[in-house]
């Protein structure tokens, strides 16, 4: 069963271009990444330079070697000094079903 993380950014005022341009960078290598299905970043309509990334991945195991690859890493230093919160992400999976829905509980 896929693994989905989502994941909301607010840089400081200030660093919006600067941490829109590493959300861009870091995006390319992870979709390339073996374990990754996909790779979506978005910028919010209503409030400027907020963003989002979600990521789905074949499972855990693929978002954790994910979490640990250099891109990924140089992305999260980044984030640091750039944001006006630490990441935080929200680590998932599809219920409901349908297509790639997890099982009942």
């Amino acid at each position: 069963m896929s693994v989905h993380f989502f994941v909301r950014f607010e840089p400081l005022p200030g660093s919006e271009m600067r941490f829109r341009e590493e959300l861009l960078r870091v995006n390319e290598p992870s979709r390339a990444e073996i374990g990754c299905l996909a790779v979506r970043v978005f910028e919010s309509l209503r409030e400027p330079f907020v963003f989002t990334i979600h990521s789905e991945w074949v499972d855990e195991a693929a978002f954790e070697l994910h979490a640990q690859l250099p891109h990924t890493v140089r992305f999260l230093r980044a984030a640091e000094e750039l944001l006006t919160h630490p990441v935080q992400g929200l680590r998932t999976r599809a219920i409901g079903g349908g297509a790639g829905a997890g099982a009942a509980l």
